[in-house]
Formats: structure tokens, sequence, C-alpha cells
């Protein structure tokens, strides 16, 4: 699909990395990082965590060989809660890039839009030069804090945000530039832009073109291989809905966030409560998945041995 669609970056997450680990043709990245985890050796949790870390490298390497710009490689949403351990395991996937040739520069490291991972990606912004993609977002108080903290990018969830909403409410089809999913993002890039914060703001989880569309103007969209085959068929000139000038002129105030305001702020949105936590168990069950998968493989190599 990248081959074909020749997209500028790519992003990556358990539950992509789960269903691609499953498939014969990248048996040999799976065989690769088991080998890893048995080769540093230690517990078998241990080699275990290991080898996951190197798989979800060796498929960013692989994307790096394809696209001219960034992949994106999540830290384990388990710690999600955990600001040192999402610092740590950022700079340990970094290092596994590094061995591999890969420089930071190319790499953006998804962090759950929590408090602690914002926090998180302040300091590796700040400390140690580590861009980061903050996925899982979907409040307005998550977007700012995100701001505050200058994180290179943010991932604000379009098509979770509608699904919500179509299941929590009475309207059950929505027109595009009144879907509450792109209305989110609009409010968010022009947020952005009318107090000149520099992360970038990449509408992410769409659900049709139409919301595509909608965001026509918006730094960065991810698209998946069906939806971009969906518009690759449609040849229609796209007027941008979302552009710096109208967002200057937008009525937006500015807010600051500390910790309890971000958390009051973000608790006051039910849908946003409601999806981060959903988000969060679900990436978290694809890494023990994964996880119970790679051990399979880190068992019978020992008993081969």
């Amino acid at each position: 699909a990248i081959d074909e669609y020749k997209p500028l970056d790519a992003t990556t997450n358990p539950s992509l990395i789960l269903a691609a680990a499953q498939m014969p043709a990248y048996q040999k990245l799976v065989d690769d990082a088991v080998a890893y985890g048995k080769k540093l050796g230690g517990s078998e949790e241990e080699q275990i965590k290991n080898a996951s870390d190197k798989l979800f490298v060796l498929f960013g390497a692989e994307i790096l060989k394809r696209i001219p710009g960034r992949v994106s490689t999540e830290v384990d949403a388990r710690l999600s809660f955990d600001k040192e351990g999402m610092i740590q395991r950022a700079r340990r996937l970094i290092d596994l890039y590094k061995e591999v040739g890969v420089g930071k520069d190319r790499i953006l490291i998804k962090l759950s839009s929590t408090w602690e991972g914002i926090q998180a990606g302040r300091v590796l912004e700040a400390e140690y030069g580590i861009h980061c993609n903050m996925t899982l977002l979907f409040s307005f108080a998550q977007a700012v804090a995100c701001a505050e903290a200058g994180v290179t990018l943010i991932s604000p969830f379009v098509g979770r945000i509608l699904d919500w909403y179509v299941a929590n409410g009475d309207k059950k089809t929505y027109e595009p530039l009144e879907d509450p999913g792109v209305k989110s993002v609009t409010k968010i890039y022009n947020y952005y832009k009318k107090f000149g914060y520099k992360t970038i703001v990449m509408g992410a989880s769409f659900r049709n073109t139409g919301q595509i569309k909608a965001l026509t103007g918006c730094d960065y969209l991810t698209i998946s291989p069906k939806l971009l085959a969906e518009l690759s068929k449609e040849h229609v000139k796209l007027t941008p809905t979302l552009s710096v000038k109208e967002a200057q002129a937008c009525d937006l105030e500015k807010i600051h966030l500390d910790e309890k305001a971000f958390r009051w702020h973000h608790n006051e949105d039910q849908m946003a409560v409601e999806k981060l936590s959903d988000g969060i168990r679900r990436f978290a069950a694809d890494a023990v998945k994964l996880e119970r998968m790679l051990k399979v493989d880190v068992v019978s190599r020992s008993s081969r041995i």
C-alpha cells in the first residue's frame, strides 16, 4: 500500500503491528525479533519485552525504506500513566533504531495523551530532542496541554469521536462539516494557528472520505489505504476548509492548563474520557496478544536450543 500511494510519512500502532506480525510475509521480522530477545537474555518476560520492542522497530525500519519522511512508533499503552516509564521506553526505542542505522530525526514516538504522557512528551522533546506524536487525543484540553508541552505532532481522532456520538446519541448520520470529529479537529487547528503554536495537527482515524475532505487544509492527515483508494477514484477540486487566515480571525480565547485544570476540563468531556480509556485498553490488549504470540516463539526456540 505504501509503494502504491507513496505517502510522506507512515504510522503504526499495536493493533496494526499485531495484524502484520501474523502475516506469513513478515515472519522473518518476527523471527529476527525473537532471536534478538533471546540474544539479550534475562527472564522470559524480559526476552519477550525486548523482542516486542525490536519487532516494532524492525517494522518501522522496513517502512522507512519506502517513505521519505518519518514513521511513528508507539510506546506500550500499559505505560500510559507512568511518565518515567514512557520516557525510558521511548529512549529505548530510539536506541534500537540507532542500532539499525536510523536517526531519531526520522522517528516520531507515539505516546498516549494522558497528563503523564503529555509531560513525558515535554521531557523527551526538550531534554532529548526526541520528536513525539501524541495519540488517543479526543478532548480540547488534551490538545491545549500538548501545545503547551511543545510536542512535535498531535493525532486527534476523528472517526472514534463520531463513533461515540452515533452510539450515544439520537443522531446516526452527520454531514461532514457537522461531524463532531471534524468539528473537534477544526477547533484545535484554529486554536493552534491563532496563537502561533508550532505543534503539527494531524487528523487521524477516519471513517469516510467526507471527513477527510472536510479537513482539507489541515497540516497533515493520516489516511488508511482503503480510504486512499476511494479518494484516488475521485476527480474533484478541493477548496481548503481550514486556513491560517481564518483561524487567526476566529474568536477562541487562549487558556492555560496546569495538571488540576487539565484533569477537570478533560473530565468534563464524557466522550473524551470514555474514548481515551477505551483506546488505551484496546492497544494494551493487542500488546498482550502480540507478547503471547512472541512467547510461543521464544519458548519454542528455547526448547530447540
